[in-house]
């Protein structure tokens, strides 16, 4: 069994030390217990993300995007967003402040959320862009890695990569250097 950070890596918190210093059997049945905990308590959240999606469908988005801000938060919009699939999920994308759409955007998997980029106004994807970017830079070149090219040029314009190619070869983004080394030529 791989171990127990990487076995817990889906909570995004960090293992207690506690557990961490147990037996690797104990630590197999605390994950195995977090698990079922989670679903025990999450359970039809699925169906209500699916339900809510297809609702907001009939209701205006200058109705909906300022009930979301204020009333919903990103982790719920981003499971909502998910199911409503990446055309509908662009519409809201291009009008969310940016701010609340970034905090979405941590609960969006880089394959998605990189179609929703490139399906976003230019301008809005942008502002993500380089703002992640500044911010984010790993997160970011998880999403790069599933760009199109059009959406990657924004990265390649914004980033500054070593001189020396010998520099990355072991990093886990070699090939998305590579593409952006050949658009910044």
């Amino acid at each position: 069994m791989a171990c127990i950070d990487d076995t817990l890596a889906w909570a995004e918190i960090p293992v207690p030390e506690t557990i961490r210093r147990m037996e690797q059997h104990q630590q197999e049945a605390v994950a195995l217990w977090t698990r079922s905990v989670v679903d025990a308590k999450t359970e039809g959240f699925d169906e209500l993300y699916q339900a809510i999606s297809m609702i907001v469908k009939y209701i205006p988005h200058f109705v909906v995007i300022p009930l979301m801000v204020e009333h919903i938060r990103p982790k719920i919009a981003a499971g909502v967003c998910l199911k409503m699939g990446v055309e509908q999920a662009t519409g809201y994308a291009n009008d969310l402040p940016p701010e609340y759409f970034t905090e979405v955007s941590r609960h969006i998997d880089p394959p998605i959320l990189a179609e929703i980029l490139g399906r976003m106004k230019k301008h809005h994807a942008e502002k993500f862009i380089i703002s992640e970017l500044r911010h984010h830079l790993a997160r970011m070149l998880q999403i790069a890695e599933h760009l199109d090219d059009r959406m990657l040029e924004t990265v390649a314009r914004h980033v500054t990569l070593p001189e020396h190619q010998d520099d990355l070869l072991k990093h886990p983004h070699t090939s998305l250097f590579s593409r952006i080394r050949t658009m910044q030529k």
